[in-house]
């Protein structure tokens, strides 16, 4: 009798308050407007139809015909917008204020890790982000493309991901560091140097990466020569893999750029030479901003207060260099150094060092989805592509901030956060 009221409870406790995810064969969305990723103003009174996890119509609300039966959502005051696109993340770390890096990644065992990941793929997703490229798992091995896999079976919800796995860095170049020289300490990346760099590029393809990331330099320089980085390229674009690359120093960003990756990281380092080169080249530049906040954040600094520490002043300073010289920019924030959730301070903090709202959306959804070649399924309100829409409240072209006011979250046409 008592494990009949127990199953009994458990049934109620399941359907009564859990909140799966609903996805409707037709369902029509009424905001107030929409902004399709490509225009640089909203559109005001349309409506978008999905069906089967697709768009099949964005225009006026009196153009738009759905079928019979298909459901409706108003969404009153809200923008609809492609789901966001953070093109530099970590899920395998989280908040430094918590826990430091050298302990996540020494003293963290890895099923702890995983758990947490999962948390924050949910966390990202309801944030307003469809797509994340994870940018190297930092001492956690091969486990972001088995999150990436069990996002796609369905089996976690969280956004669509490009993962790099293990990352490549130069010899005795990365971290964790500062130990007694004969103690062989793990490393957050893997190391590799000249003709092995062919080899490790070709594993990690093997094991699941789908983009190839390299360290460039590190805080004391460039570590990898013009000729190696050059071999990571052609590499990984062999295997169709493209190459993404942390440089902070001038030299680095250069050799990075000379050696064709397809994206730069950070590059607070960058000046108006090396930005010209980057946009020569086809490079895109993904700033990272966030993380040099919150760096400044864990030791004092408060915005708004307390002047600009050095490191932030001079990536406000490479960010204006970076804009003037018309190379492509995009969305990324170093989540997993900050809290995850709250990545739409990028969006915030691209536009307060010098975008306008509507370029700062558009490296986040249209930009982004071509950078990262995922033009053809994500980053615009279009007929045909993949329905991940976001709507917020507000009008985020207008006051950037109302990308944290998230009301509905739609990914494949699957509803994971609604009104």
């Amino acid at each position: 009798m008592h494990r009949c009221l127990l199953f009994a409870f458990l049934i109620f406790v399941v359907l009564g308050f859990s909140n799966p995810p609903i996805q409707a064969q037709s369902l029509l969305l009424r905001p107030a407007r929409v902004f399709d990723g490509t225009t640089d103003g909203p559109h005001e009174g349309w409506v978008v139809l999905v069906n089967k996890g697709a768009i099949v119509s964005a225009g006026p609300a009196d153009s738009v015909k759905a079928p019979d039966g298909a459901r409706t959502i108003d969404l009153p005051g809200c923008t609809l917008l492609p789901g966001l696109i953070d093109a530099h993340s970590h899920l395998l770390l989280h908040d430094y204020k918590e826990t430091k890096w050298n302990d996540q990644v020494l003293l963290e065992p890895l099923a702890l890790r995983v758990c947490r990941a999962t948390n924050h793929l949910k966390l990202d997703l309801m944030a307003g982000f469809t797509t994340l490229r994870d940018l190297g798992t930092e001492g956690a091995g091969y486990a972001d493309v088995g999150l990436r896999d069990a996002v796609e079976q369905g089996i976690v919800p969280g956004p669509r991901l490009l993962v790099a796995t293990r990352a490549i860095v130069a010899t005795g170049t990365y971290a964790p560091d500062g130990f007694a020289p004969e103690k062989d300490i793990p490393q957050g990346a893997e190391e590799a140097d000249g003709e092995t760099l062919r080899k490790v590029v070709r594993d990690q393809i093997r094991r699941g990466a789908d983009v190839i990331k390299v360290y460039a330099d590190n805080a004391r320089g460039a570590t990898f020569s013009i000729d190696e980085l050059k071999l990571i390229v052609e590499t990984a674009n062999s295997q169709g893999r493209p190459v993404s690359a942390h440089a902070t120093t001038a030299e680095g960003m250069t050799r990075a750029a000379h050696a064709g990756v397809t994206t730069i990281e950070h590059g607070e380092g960058g000046n108006p030479e090396v930005f010209r080169l980057m946009a020569q080249k086809n490079v895109a530049f993904c700033p990272t901003l966030t993380v040099f906040e919150s760096g400044a954040r864990l030791r004092g600094y408060r915005p708004g207060i307390d002047p600009e520490p050095p490191r932030l002043k001079q990536a406000r300073s490479a960010f204006k260099a970076a804009l003037a010289s018309g190379v492509t920019i995009i969305n990324g924030s170093d989540v997993g150094a900050f809290a995850h959730g709250e990545l739409g301070r990028e969006l915030e903090l691209l536009v307060d060092f010098g975008m306008t709202p509507t370029q700062a959306l558009k490296a986040a959804t249209s930009t982004a989805a071509k950078v990262l070649k995922l033009d053809d399924k994500v980053g615009a309100i279009k007929p045909g592509l993949r329905a991940d829409l976001v709507a917020v409240q507000g009008d985020p072209t207008r006051e950037i901030a109302s990308v944290r006011k998230v009301k509905l979250v739609m990914k494949d046409g699957v509803i994971h956060r609604q009104p």
